[in-house]
């Protein structure tokens, strides 16, 4: 089992294909946005010629009304899982989404819910914001708020109702890290942080130029707007505002740059924290070949009689 990880634009997609078409693997999307259908410019899915003939699965399985669910992740993705081991490919897990892909990987129970707590909760955030929440969640567990985009009320809502059903930190119901696969080989794509601002920009440039505000307005008469998960996505929503005439087209344009920099910084220290993860520069002219090289001598360990 491989995984490609790391923060957004940092290059995840390009290698999973290329480990994919080397070890006769396909790829699972790990990447919560793409998982929704329609959302293909503002979450920089693959064409069908970047994918170069690799399978690519869990991608467009969602309507952009509906609301995301790690729970229901990883019971997809273990499906999908299976499908491409029993057939003697290589699963190749490939996103930036961190919960996600733990989700996928490694002995994972969720929290249940609570429907009171859950209503009251998410009255709170439509009547003061996710801001307000975001600090309540600071103060509760400061790891968490760290993680979790300010602006994400969802996320900030979930991780406040785990806390008062278990009263403990959100972050100390994960648990340790154990591969559900029995072994697995995680693979972080690291770009320096001033790269990695300019590769965001760029791509946001190039995601405008590529009819992200018509993608948007698409999607707007199919309910994004309504969407609880969708609709809060890095550059659908700035947009959204945008087409509601809340922002200029500029305005948009440049929070979405400044936004999706803050979520690269918490993606690349939620996949820091794991130290099961091996890195790679983004930029090594012989990446493929050295992500090849983790892989061989993964494999050698796993061997009866050698490694762990």
């Amino acid at each position: 089992m491989i995984a490609v990880v790391g923060a957004t634009a940092a290059g995840k997609s390009d290698l999973a294909v290329e480990l994919a078409l080397r070890l006769d693997g396909e790829a699972v999307n790990a990447d919560s946005m793409q998982l929704y259908r329609g959302m293909d410019i503002g979450t920089a899915k693959l064409s069908a010629a970047e994918m170069r003939g690799v399978p690519h699965h869990l991608l467009d399985v969602w309507d952009v009304t509906r609301t995301a669910s790690v729970a229901e992740y990883q019971a997809l993705s273990a499906d999908a899982i299976a499908d491409v081991r029993g057939r003697g490919r290589l699963p190749v897990l490939v996103g930036g989404s961190g919960l996600y892909v733990r989700a996928a990987l490694d002995e994972m129970e969720f929290p249940g819910t609570d429907p009171a707590v859950r209503a009251r909760l998410e009255e709170e955030l439509a009547r003061v914001g996710p801001g307000a929440l975001h600090e309540r969640l600071r103060r509760l567990d400061p790891a968490a708020g760290d993680a979790i985009l300010p602006s994400n009320g969802r996320r900030i809502v979930r991780a406040l109702e785990v806390i008062e059903i278990t009263g403990r930190p959100f972050t100390a119901t994960l648990p340790e890290h154990r591969y559900r696969y029995g072994s697995a080989l995680q693979i972080g794509v690291s770009v320096p942080r001033d790269a990695l601002d300019e590769r965001i920009a760029l791509r946001v440039e190039r995601m405008w130029d590529a009819g992200l505000v018509d993608e948007v307005r698409a999607l707007e008469k199919r309910g994004l707007r309504d969407g609880l998960t969708a609709g809060r996505a890095l550059g659908y929503a700035q947009v959204l505002r945008f087409l509601a005439g809340e922002w200029s087209e500029e305005q948009a344009k440049e929070d979405t740059v400044r936004t999706t920099r803050r979520f690269a910084r918490r993606q690349e220290s939620w996949f820091r924290r794991d130290p099961r993860v091996r890195w790679l520069p983004y930029d090594a002219p012989d990446l493929a070949e050295r992500a090849l090289a983790l892989v061989t001598e993964a494999a050698a360990a796993d061997e009866p009689g050698r490694g762990t």
